[in-house]
């Protein structure tokens, strides 16, 4: 086993030194588990390599390219090694939103702070969480099973649009988009959810 440097300089060099050119099959790629590298994503979507934020957005960007979830654990891969790493939440964050129209007809995209663009809809669903203190968080599913995790001012731009309709029995509070409707919690809790 090498030290924490050398996996970095590895995965690196692997990915050619930062010169992405779209989204690489990570999901057909099973290399050997090489360790865990000291790195975390926090629930905010800052990365960190050894305690110390990654300030450049451009290498967030090429992490995030050849990020993989298995079950509840996140690796970064490439074809010859993979590595472990922590997500304190979501590993994205959504940090712009556009609505365009209302009702199921509603189209509602995200962009994440790595910069992927999303619509809300088969492949990109939407779902909520509690958070603390009865709070409400919402996310968009991304790719491949990373979700991203919905800013604060987001997510009470989002809420804002929410409506309330019968889901099996039971009148739900949610959001509708792309002819779906993504129920959130059921009415009855609405009252003093935060976010």
């Amino acid at each position: 086993m090498t030290g924490p440097g050398q996996a970095m300089e590895r995965l690196m060099a692997s990915l050619g030194g930062g010169k992405a050119r779209g989204l690489p099959p990570v999901e057909r790629w099973d290399p050997p588990f090489c360790g865990d590298l000291d790195m975390r994503i926090a629930a905010d979507g800052t990365w960190f390599y050894m305690g110390t934020p990654i300030g450049r957005p451009a290498l967030v960007k090429l992490f995030s390219s050849v990020l993989k979830r298995e079950g509840d654990d996140y690796f970064l891969v490439t074809p010859v090694e993979k590595v472990g790493i922590t997500v304190d939440d979501a590993p994205f964050q959504a940090v712009e939103m556009q609505v365009d129209g209302e009702g199921d007809g509603r189209t509602i995209a995200f962009r994440t702070q790595v910069d992927d663009l999303v619509g809300v809809g088969p492949d990109h669903a939407l779902r909520f969480a509690r958070a603390a203190q009865d709070g409400l968080k919402p996310y968009v599913h991304v790719r491949r099973g990373l979700w991203a995790r919905l800013t604060r001012a987001l997510t009470y731009d989002l809420l804002a649009l929410g409506e309330i309709r019968e889901v099996e029995g039971t009148a739900m509070f949610g959001i509708a988009a792309a002819g779906q409707f993504y129920p959130a919690l059921p009415a009855s809790e609405i009252e003093g959810i935060g976010c």
